[in-house]
């Protein structure tokens, strides 16, 4: 009976440790088995769905008035609505103010970005897009109006989407020639204020060449921006498939045209182009009168500061005569015996040399000076 108890006793204390040693190996296998496999990759999440670009827009009708006012559309059903691809939309990218001025011609539609204006134009509908951080608010309001007008009216005959096409480059032109004029009045101020002033310090004080460069690059950048609207519309005149393909209500309406059949919108696109390169000229023009100026004051700088260097160096030559006159007076004038005292010539003969010494240094230096200068006496 003994013998059994001790034989059993110790199974009895041997339970918890098979437990123990159950759950490690339970868990070992569990973290085992969750472990990937070597040489496998890691795949990461991919993000559920990628955010659309949108555009912001406004529509009008064939009578002018707002189909839908001003609201965010996605590209993707933008461009199957209108027949458009992707790419046709990077013309009038509304995220970007500034970009090359483009007039693009699709079977159904004519995108036009020019200046301060971005639009979708078809047969019976014209789509005006908002660029965002724009800053010509004024200008395409007068724009909304004037075009709302000109699509009402149909007395020109011109079919609606070459009525949309000139209100926008009436707009464009009308904008440009109101930031010429007002470049243009300072701009004539200062250079006649640049020419007339005599005093060379008054004239040429640091306030008005800060101006002058101002001025010179606000014309820079506004003869750039009048040149890229008028290579655009070169560009759609020198193209005669795109020309004929302008015609939307024709097309809307079953009519073929020919590709040399296209009188209407060049008379119409070629007004404009010479308005535009009118434009342009008149600010180049404005231009070369600033170099101009420019260069007047440049030489007249130049002048003075030859002026300047000129007196520095004769006043340079004089302090040499004046010192070759002293040298005499320093060595006679040491405290040494000479026996000049007592001779009645020996000042007048002195002073006489040093001074004849003084001039001849001084012709010297002169006549070496206009040598090296090639200036005529």
């Amino acid at each position: 009976m003994h013998r059994s108890l001790l034989f059993l006793s110790p199974c009895r204390s041997f339970r918890p440790t098979l437990k123990l040693f159950k759950g490690y190996a339970t868990s070992t296998t569990t973290k085992s088995t969750m472990r990937p496999p070597i040489g496998t990759k890691r795949i990461l999440p991919l993000p559920a769905k990628v955010t659309e670009m949108k555009l912001r827009c406004t529509e009008f009708d064939q009578y002018g008035q707002v189909k839908e006012n001003i609201g965010d559309f996605l590209k993707s059903d933008f461009c199957q609505h209108h027949s458009l691809l992707p790419r046709d939309l990077r013309t009038v990218d509304t995220y970007s103010v500034y970009q090359k001025p483009t007039i693009l011609v699709r079977p159904e539609a004519i995108l036009v970005n020019v200046a301060h204006l971005k639009a979708l134009l078809k047969s019976d509908m014209v789509v005006l897009f908002d660029t965002y951080g724009s800053t010509d608010s004024y200008n395409q309001s007068v724009f909304i109006y004037d075009m709302q007008e000109r699509l009402k009216s149909q007395k020109d005959g011109l079919p609606f989407e070459f009525r949309a096409l000139e209100a926008i480059l009436i707009s464009v032109t009308s904008s440009l020639q109101s930031e010429l004029d007002i470049l243009e009045g300072p701009v004539n101020k200062l250079l006649g204020d640049l020419e007339d002033l005599a005093d060379i310090e008054e004239s040429m004080n640091g306030d008005k060449l800060r101006d002058l460069l101002q001025y010179s690059k606000k014309l820079a950048k506004f003869e750039r921006d009048a040149l890229s609207i008028r290579d655009a519309l070169e560009e759609v005149l020198d193209n005669d498939d795109d020309l004929a393909a302008m015609y939307l209500t024709d097309k809307r309406a079953g009519k073929h045209r020919a590709p040399q059949d296209h009188e209407e919108v060049e008379l119409l696109l070629e007004a404009y182009y010479k308005q535009t390169e009118e434009i342009a000229a008149k600010a180049a023009t404005l231009r070369q009168h600033m170099r101009s100026t420019e260069e007047i004051v440049q030489l007249i700088l130049d002048v003075s500061r030859n002026s300047l260097m000129w007196y520095d160096i004769r006043l340079t030559i004089i302090t040499l005569s004046a010192t070759v006159v002293s040298g005499y007076g320093a060595i006679l004038g040491m405290n040494l015996k000479n026996y000049f005292e007592d001779d009645p010539y020996a000042f007048g003969v002195i002073s006489g040399l040093a001074l004849m010494s003084g001039l001849g240094a001084f012709a010297i230096a002169l006549r070496k000076l206009r040598t090296l200068a090639k200036i005529k006496p």
